[in-house]
């Protein structure tokens, strides 16, 4: 359930164009307005408005945004206004090439997407940057931890959901095969390990971890945690957590980017903008729960100016400051 609130009457794009790009002239720009509309339009409105404004001021509003915003406020609004796949795309892009390297970020896009978004990722990956994603994934990565996010793109994985209805015996077989891949052995076979968890769908992976708890009284994550390391480890545990609950994963990466002394604003920036308009809802209601403290209170507490108020206009602010 997203958090993004609109207009309950359905906007102008030319005017909502029109307004923003009075917000951008003068001295200074009028953040106020900007995050006004902006914050409160969806993707398709967005994109509308992005083509007004080309058609009526022959610009292109990103770069507009660029030049007259600054810092987070700058790098969230720049992700925002892109549509979702393109978003994806960007976010893997700067992971993958940017000035720092940023692994884990990569590989939380790329396992915690679900397949048809994947798909439509790969194809905004290679129309914006003029290249296949995996190209810059075999550059940046290595051993399992690479051949597991290249399955996962490459498998034609099951999509899944709610509703689907698992095999009791293909659970049974898959927990009993990732038992004798790891914790039976001395060693770990991770070609198991990367069989199951990028062919399998998000119903089918949660069924294989209570089968596993089940048949060998030890939670899988434990066994993945025992049995792997790094960014592989990383990789397989996002995929566990989020055939578990999305909107728990994703608490946690929000809870840990803003906990201890300073912010990792990309983690928070990311998951803020990205999940908006897919979960936000149901991932403050996991924070709430797990951390005992509202999202909104604790963004509040790590940011301010109007990058504070960019982010809490995404989330929706759970009392009046």
């Amino acid at each position: 359930m997203a958090s993004l609130t609109v207009p309950p009457v359905p906007t102008w794009p030319r005017q909502d164009a029109i307004d923003l790009h009075k917000a951008f002239q003068g001295f200074g720009c009028d953040s106020t307005t900007v995050i006004s509309i902006l914050a409160h339009r969806d993707a398709a409105q967005r994109a509308a408005i992005s083509q007004e404004y080309r058609a009526v001021f022959n610009q292109d509003l990103a770069r507009r945004i660029a030049s007259e915003l600054s810092g987070n406020h700058k790098r969230a609004m720049l992700l925002w206004v892109l549509d979702p796949a393109t978003r994806d795309a960007t976010i893997l892009k700067q992971a993958l090439t940017g000035d720092v390297t940023d692994l884990r970020a990569a590989t939380e896009v790329v396992c915690s997407r679900a397949p048809s978004q994947l798909r439509v990722v790969r194809q905004a990956y290679r129309a914006r940057f003029g290249c296949h994603v995996e190209h810059d994934l075999t550059e940046r990565t290595s051993g399992d931890h690479q051949r597991l996010l290249l399955a996962y793109l490459a498998v034609p994985l099951a999509e899944g959901g709610p509703g689907e209805v698992v095999d009791p015996a293909a659970v049974a077989l898959d927990a009993r095969d990732l038992y004798r891949a790891g914790e039976r052995r001395l060693g770990t076979d991770e070609r198991a390990f990367i069989r199951v968890f990028s062919e399998r769908s998000w119903a089918h992976m949660a069924a294989v971890a209570r089968a596993y708890h089940h048949m060998y009284d030890r939670s899988l994550e434990s066994a993945v945690k025992s049995e792997t390391s790094g960014n592989f480890c990383f990789g397989l545990l996002t995929v566990l957590r989020c055939a578990d609950s999305p909107a728990r994963y994703f608490a946690r990466v929000l809870h840990k980017a803003m906990k201890g002394l300073g912010t990792s604003d990309s983690a928070l920036i990311r998951v803020v903008v990205s999940r908006a308009e897919i979960d936000m809802q149901f991932i403050k209601a996991e924070y709430h729960r797990m951390y005992k403290r509202s999202l909104a209170d604790a963004i509040h507490a790590e940011t301010s100016g109007h990058y504070r108020t960019f982010l809490l206009s995404l989330v929706g602010r759970d009392r009046t400051y």
